[in-house]
């Protein structure tokens, strides 16, 4: 049986999980009549809501006598290291792009990795039925990418099919009609070269990512680089580092990706993709072999981590009222499993018992896991998160820096630029795609966008589109203003009333509604000036020996700023907290007592005049 093996990488939101399911339903993957999801590959609760991918996921179908393995992996630049770890798996990349957009910046991030590994791309230029699609302008700026990001030759001679996901159909010229997927089909197996198959030699394999299943426990999934393994057989488990114990542990299942399902099988050679359960402990990135050759395979090399946060026991007066899991115990376990399978992210202990370290590829990377412990039961608090940074080579002080690509109508571009400006944005390019949009792409530090988002979104009136990836390391960029308001912050502990709402909603955006319980030094609004202000909003109104009738039903109430985690984490500063529950997001001050908040204030001002 031939065998190829690809990986599907793409900016996110450029149709590639779309795609697959249109690979899956041509190619005869679900009955007549079996009721599908749209798309199907986005498994995950959040990935549905969301319309991202965030996980990487196997898949396979079979086109005329040949199994094509397919990877869908996240576009998302904070997710990164799910593409990392499976570019090792595969021969070729799909290169998804969209037929109005062009490359993006997640485009490059994933693209850069492919090539570095040798991988040949397949470029698809997808949603050519997109009104102001421009397929030929995309092909040569794809073109201009490849040659950017030193291609080898073979690469640059990359074939392109141009599609649309949605419909189902492609084509390799766009003068010819576009009926369905078969001329992708064909490409695939005739420019993907077929896995290295050394099937008599000693068993070879890496570990490229774990699933769990509660009955088997861990499985290790990974592509079979040499030699067959059998059910049954006993191997061994060789760590990254060279100089650690090896162990041995016996296959009990062995399971090949059949479509959207595992399918048992009692053996399997090599290039062919497989999950193998009975490794107790078994980690990405190590090595299975024959226990009499014990070669070690290269490592999977991920990226390091570029912000942080603390995540902290919820020491709040509300504390373990809503959450199954509250202890730092149950939290510390929590955290430490999460490194098992997500290999780009880092967490550390610190000085105090309730409180860790967390450090990922982004704000997104980081609020995708608290997102997740929340809805299992967790409750915890985050601070705000900072940038790593990094000496330099002459001890200089060295800062993450993000591109940062931004379409925006040509009557928001001046009001953007500007807010850029203080951000200590650069701008690299402007460019014209169409439809009356204007391209920026910037160079900016990454705390330069905490907080932007929001912003942006206000400034453009939600029709501006935002995305940005990490670039390199540089020079600290200096003090950079943080949020231009101040805060609302309850004094008072006790049930909010519409009565107190009313009187501060002229000068604020609010948090919170009527009917909600507070608690001293809990954030409640947003101030339209600069300082905080304490405010009572459980002030009820007095009663007198006076009636009016109707008077108290004239209170109208703007509905309050729905917060989520992302919106939570972009907008506290130092003092203050998010208290995370599973039914409730709320900001809080570090500090509940207003008098210690003032304290601390003075000795920070005698500290500065000193």
């Amino acid at each position: 049986m031939q065998i190829r093996n690809i990986a599907i990488i793409a900016h996110v939101d450029h149709g590639k999980t779309t795609l697959v399911d249109q690979m899956l339903r041509q190619a005869g993957a679900f009955r007549d009549n079996q009721v599908v999801a749209e798309r199907v590959m986005d498994s995950n609760p959040l990935e549905r809501e969301r319309g991202i991918t965030i996980l990487a996921k196997n898949t396979s179908v079979r086109w005329r006598g040949t199994k094509i393995n397919i990877v869908d992996t996240p576009g998302h630049a904070d997710f990164g290291g799910e593409v990392e770890r499976i570019m090792r798996m595969v021969d070729g990349v799909l290169l998804v792009v969209d037929a109005f957009d062009g490359p993006m910046p997640q485009t490059r991030f994933v693209l850069r990795k492919a090539l570095a590994l040798g991988r040949k791309p397949i470029v698809v230029i997808n949603k050519i039925d997109r009104p102001g699609a421009d397929p030929l302008r995309v092909h040569d700026e794809v073109l201009d990418l490849l040659i950017e990001l030193e291609a080898n030759d073979e690469q640059l001679d990359a074939p392109f099919v141009y599609a649309s996901g949605r419909d189902g159909t492609s084509t390799l010229h766009m003068d010819e009609p576009a009926q369905d997927l078969e001329p992708l089909f064909e490409t695939i197996v005739r420019a993907v070269p077929a896995p290295p198959a050394d099937a008599k030699g000693p068993f070879q394999m890496l570990v490229s990512t774990i699933d769990y299943s509660p009955y088997l426990g861990r499985l290790a999934i990974g592509r079979v680089e040499r030699g067959t393994v059998h059910v049954g057989e006993t191997v061994a488990l060789l760590p990254m580092d060279p100089a650690a114990k090896l162990t041995s542990a016996r296959v009990t299942k062995l399971y090949a990706f059949e479509a959207l399902d595992r399918t048992e099988v009692e053996e399997t050679s090599a290039g062919e993709m497989v999950a193998v359960a009975g490794l107790d402990g078994v980690e990405i990135g190590l090595t299975l072999t024959d226990p009499e050759h014990p070669d070690r395979l290269e490592g999977i090399a991920v990226e390091e981590p570029t912000i942080s946060v603390d995540f902290m026991v919820n020491n709040s007066p509300f504390a373990g009222k809503d959450g199954k899991f509250v202890t730092s115990r149950q939290i510390r376990e929590r955290l430490m499993r999460e490194l098992e399978k997500n290999v780009a992210l880092r967490v550390e202990d610190t000085d105090s018992t309730d409180t860790w370290t967390v450090s990922g590829r982004g704000e997104l990377h980081l609020t995708i896991l608290m997102e997740t412990m929340r809805r299992e039961g967790y409750e915890f608090q985050v601070s705000r998160p900072r940038v790593i940074t990094h000496d330099g080579p002459n001890g200089e002080k060295l800062e993450p820096y993000e591109e940062l690509s931004i379409d925006v109508p040509e009557q928001f571009m001046g009001v953007v630029i500007e807010a850029l400006g203080k951000r200590k944005g650069t701008m690299i390019e402007m460019k014209h795609p169409g439809q009356e949009l204007v391209r920026l792409l910037y160079k900016i530090p990454a705390r330069g966008l905490f907080g932007y988002r929001s912003e942006f979104l206000t400034d453009t009136r939600g029709t501006g589109i935002i995305h940005h990836r990490f670039l390199e390391y540089g020079p600290w960029a200096g003090y950079l203003e943080g949020r231009g308001r101040g805060v609302l912050v309850s004094m008072e502990a006790g049930v909010i009333v519409a009565f107190a709402l009313n009187n501060l909603q002229d000068r604020s955006v609010l948090f919170v509604s009527p009917g909600d319980a507070v608690y001293e030094g809990m954030v409640v609004g947003e101030n339209s000036r600069p300082a905080d202000m304490d405010v009572n909003p459980t002030k009820e109104k007095k009663l007198t020996n006076m009636r009016s009738k109707g008077a108290d039903e004239h209170i109208m109430l703007e509905p309050p700023r729905v917060l989520t985690l992302e919106g939570a984490l972009e907008y506290i500063e130092g003092d203050e907290l998010i208290e995370v529950t599973p039914s409730s997001i709320r900001l809080r001050k570090r500090l509940l007592s207003g008098s210690d908040r003032k304290r601390v204030s003075r000795e920070l001002k005698r500290e500065r005049a000193s």
